[in-house]
């Protein structure tokens, strides 16, 4: 019995009739957007619904989990638990057919119908064990994403997991290849306040599932036993990064991160979280020692044969003109290159070899006799319509170096690294007319080997730029990059390149403009994190609390407050007010917001509560508490727009002082003032208003 959904087939001649799991009403939801809306209109419903399950179904980031595996066009792959097609699609674009195995009618549908223009897809409904004994054994892959861990749902016995590989292994052609995605119980997310991913729970895969959850993740070694339990002889160990869901960055065994690298580490989306710590600085502690592996958050495991990818970076978080990805990887002559290539065709233009090749004539007329050396474009012998490719450099960024003597407190010795880089990006300024630099010169992308310093990345060349405001804006992602870099004397750094206060706000106006462009003004993952409205629990809110669910206000409280200086919110950038007055409910603060701010977001509570605001007033000048262009909320507005129900336990009100102060960065420190009063309620009467919809005040 099969049924056909555009060119798709499904195949229900194994499905018993009804789904014995289901995600509830978001499936509808998800059935619908399938049936109703083109794939290209997904990244606004994400943005727009603040919904953790449609990020995590219909986000295309989802395929670059499997996107860097150099398949053969004609390659035949099965993928097992194929849910609601999250890869399935890049899969079919890359292989000549994909077999789908999944138990849920209602996640195949959805399926289907989101690729029901691919002509390659065929997908089985029902239980793997009725499927499997049909299945042919010349696949070239097997696909196993996120499925391994509930081995003993789908196969039981005493050893699941390697039983479930061994019966996967019959239905590979000669030299095909597994791939495995799975979480590592040890990542170091859940070490800083993660729940389990599939149980809910604190610390449960550390605590090795005490209570026998009946799923299971395993640490590097465990997973590696598991394999040759299965009989598997080799097998390739790769580790994607924040994790595999919305892999950004994929690192290897033969090339693993470097400290620094890292930052990107408040990604969860689905529950609540604690924070005990800075992931990032832990993360370049442990690369130091060379522990990376073990603390990965997780796993990619290929079978068989090596592949040439040894690095994959993703930039298909911006606007389809700019999504591409970078790779390291071995050339056919054995030799170690990087690729560069578009994401989308619309990207072609931007990063192909000819492209590339003329940026780099360019940029090395513009330094050639100086201090500063251009990473050479390989355009003899690449298909320069599809990428680019460039010669491999190794070298310490100039980043780490400024790094190492910023943070030892040798400022001079810092000074001196800044002078020099002054002196070899401004050599030839004064006679060099023309295209002649890049906006990419900013201090990471220097790779430095002694006294030669590389630019290894240029893909933002050929407009002419201020000299003076370039170097400014390298000053200004560097500081953006780490927080801990705010120690560095913005005052002086303006001094010492003759800025003034005005200046250096057209520069961060600029670059943010130029994101804005680079991303398309797409929502980046923070944000829709933030919108999604889980809770981030800091150490020092959960001992103010006494305990991760929430506080109580008392009469003399703490109010926290995030400030956006143009990389979003994020808990490092964020601090407590101390000293608000509640009396009957009400609740006043002034806080004093720095001159970088563009944005900020103050925090009330713990619980679900109704605020009422009273007054919010910037630089002295009342803020419009209606106008949602300026002051949003993550909550529901009731009849009365300035009163705010907050089902939630994070409620945030976020005030945008851009908007406030015509798009232009202030001059100067200011005051900003909140006045509201607020109402803590149970869950019961919290559900009532939600359904009443009936101002509470």
């Amino acid at each position: 019995m099969t049924e056909n959904i555009g060119k798709v087939t499904l195949d229900y001649s194994k499905y018993p009739g009804q789904d014995f799991y289901c995600d509830g009403e978001v499936e509808e939801t998800l059935l619908e957007i399938a049936r109703s809306r083109t794939q290209e209109e997904y990244p606004e419903l994400i943005e727009g619904q603040g919904s953790w399950p449609i990020l995590y179904h219909l986000s295309t980031l989802r395929e670059n989990i499997v996107e860097w595996i150099p398949m053969e066009h004609g390659a035949k792959v099965l993928e097992v638990g194929s849910g609601c097609g999250a890869i399935t699609g890049v899969l079919s674009r890359k292989a000549g057919s994909v077999t789908c195995v999944e138990l849920s009618q209602k996640r195949s549908m959805i399926n289907a119908y989101r690729h029901r223009e691919c002509d390659n897809i065929t997908i089985h409904v029902g239980n793997f064990k009725d499927i499997e004994p049909e299945l042919p054994t010349d696949y070239d892959y097997i696909m196993l994403i996120g499925v391994l861990e509930y081995a003993d749902s789908y196969i039981g016995g005493n050893t699941p997991h390697a039983d479930f590989i061994r019966i996967l292994k019959k239905h590979l052609a000669a030299g095909g290849r597994l791939v495995i995605a799975i979480e590592n119980k040890y990542g170091l997310k859940y070490f800083a306040g993660c729940r389990e991913d599939h149980t809910g729970g604190f610390f449960e895969g550390i605590e090795d599932y005490s209570e026998n959850k009946g799923v299971r993740t395993f640490g590097r070694e465990g997973l590696a036993g598991v394999l040759e339990q299965a009989d598997v002889w080799e097998s390739h160990f790769y580790y994607p990064y924040p994790d595999y869901k919305f892999m950004s960055c994929l690192y290897s065994d033969s090339y693993l991160p470097k400290t620094g690298e890292l930052s990107d580490n408040l990604r969860n989306f689905d529950r609540d979280r604690l924070h005990l710590f800075d992931e990032k600085h832990a993360f370049d502690g442990l690369i130091k020692e060379g522990n990376f592996p073990f603390f990965s958050n997780s796993f990619l495991v290929v079978t068989g044969p090596g592949l040439p990818v040894k690095y994959a970076k993703y930039s298909n978080d911006r606007a389809p003109d700019y999504a591409i990805c970078t790779q390291i990887l071995r050339d056919r002559d054995g030799q170690t290159v990087v690729r560069k290539y578009p994401m989308t065709d619309a990207a072609r233009a931007h990063i192909c070899g000819e492209t590339m090749a003329k940026a780099y004539r360019e940029l090395s007329a513009r330094y050639e006799g100086g201090l500063i050396s251009v990473n050479q474009c390989l355009s003899e012998g690449t298909d320069q319509e599809r990428d680019s490719r460039f010669v491999f450099v190794q070298g310490e960024p100039l980043s780490k170096r400024m790094d190492e003597k910023l943070f030892s407190h040798d400022i001079e010795g810092f000074y001196a690294l800044f002078r020099e880089y002054v002196k070899r990006i401004s050599y030839r300024s004064e006679s060099y007319r023309g295209n002649l630099i890049s906006r990419d010169l900013i201090f990471s992308n220097l790779l430095t080997d002694g006294d030669k310093w590389t630019l290894i990345d240029y893909e933002w060349t050929g407009e002419e730029t201020d000299l003076k405001l370039l170097i400014y804006k390298a000053v200004y992602c560097y500081l953006l990059e780490d927080e801990r870099r705010n120690v560095l004397d913005r005052d002086r750094m303006l001094k010492e390149l003759s800025l003034t206060e005005m200046q250096a706000a057209q520069v961060e106006r600029m670059e943010a403009e130029f994101q804005k462009k680079v991303t398309g003004g797409r929502a980046s993952l923070a944000q829709i994190r933030e919108k999604i409205g889980n809770r981030l629990i800091t150490l020092t809110e959960l001992l103010r609390s006494g305990s991760a669910g929430g506080c109580e206000r008392s009469p003399q409280t703490a109010f926290q407050v995030y400030e956006d200086t143009g990389a979003g919110f994020s808990e490092p950038q964020s601090y407590f007010v101390q000293g608000i007055q509640v009396e009957s409910g009400e609740l006043a603060c002034e806080i004093t917001i720095s001159q970088t701010v563009r944005r900020v977001r103050l925090d009330p509570g713990s619980r679900s509560c109704m605020i009422k605001l009273r007054e919010i007033t910037y630089r002295g000048k009342a803020v419009a508490l209606r106008d949602e262009k300026l002051v949003s909320v993550n909550g529901t507005r009731l009849k009365s727009s300035d009163v705010v129900l907050f089902d939630t336990e994070d409620p945030n009100i976020t005030v945008d002082l851009t908007k406030l102060s015509g798009d232009a960065a202030p001059k100067e420190t200011g005051t900003l003032v909140f006045r509201a009063r607020v109402e803590i309620l149970s869950a019961e009467m919290t559900e009532e208003l939600i359904r009443a919809k009936r101002p509470f005040f």
